[in-house]
C-alpha cells in the first residue's frame, strides 16, 4: 500500500473514531439523566468560577474535577451496558459490578464537591 493510501486510510479511521465518540456523547446527553445532571452542575460551576475570577491553578483543579466526574459517569454507563449485555438474569456479581462503578462516580463527585467548596466557598462568602 502506498504512503498516500495509508495516510488517507489513517485519516478516515481517525475521522470515524471522532464521529463515534460524538455519537456516544450525544447518546449519553439524551439518554443518561445522571450525565445531564453532572453537565448542568459543571456549567453552573464554570459560570460561578468565571464570575469569581479564580486563578489559573484553581481552574486546573476545577477542570480536572469536572472532567473526572463526567468521564467516570461515562465509564459507569459503559459498565452498566456491558453487564446488561452479558446477562439478563439477576446476578449478585452483576449487581456488584454496577454498584462498584456507581460508587466510583459517587466518590469522585464528593471529592470534586470538596475541591469546589475549598476554591469557591471562601470567595462566595467574601461576596456576602
Amino acid at each position: 500500500m502506498a504512503l498516500k493510501d495509508k495516510q488517507t486510510l489513517f485519516g478516515r479511521r481517525l475521522a470515524a473514531s471522532f464521529k463515534y465518540a460524538f455519537q456516544g456523547l450525544k447518546h449519553v446527553i439524551i439518554h443518561e439523566r445522571n450525565f445531564r445532571i453532572h453537565m448542568i452542575i459543571a456549567i453552573l460551576i464554570i459560570i460561578i468560577a468565571n464570575y469569581l475570577n479564580i486563578s489559573r491553578l484553581e481552574w486546573l483543579f476545577i477542570i480536572i474535577s469536572i472532567f473526572g466526574v463526567l468521564v467516570l459517569e461515562l465509564v459507569n454507563s459503559a459498565v452498566e451496558r456491558v453487564v446488561d449485555l452479558i446477562t439478563l438474569d439477576i446476578n449478585p456479581l452483576a449487581k456488584q459490578a454496577k454498584d462498584i462503578a456507581a460508587t466510583a462516580v459517587l466518590l469522585y463527585a464528593i471529592m470534586a464537591a470538596i475541591i469546589g467548596l475549598i476554591i469557591l466557598g471562601p470567595k462566595l462568602l467574601a461576596l456576602w
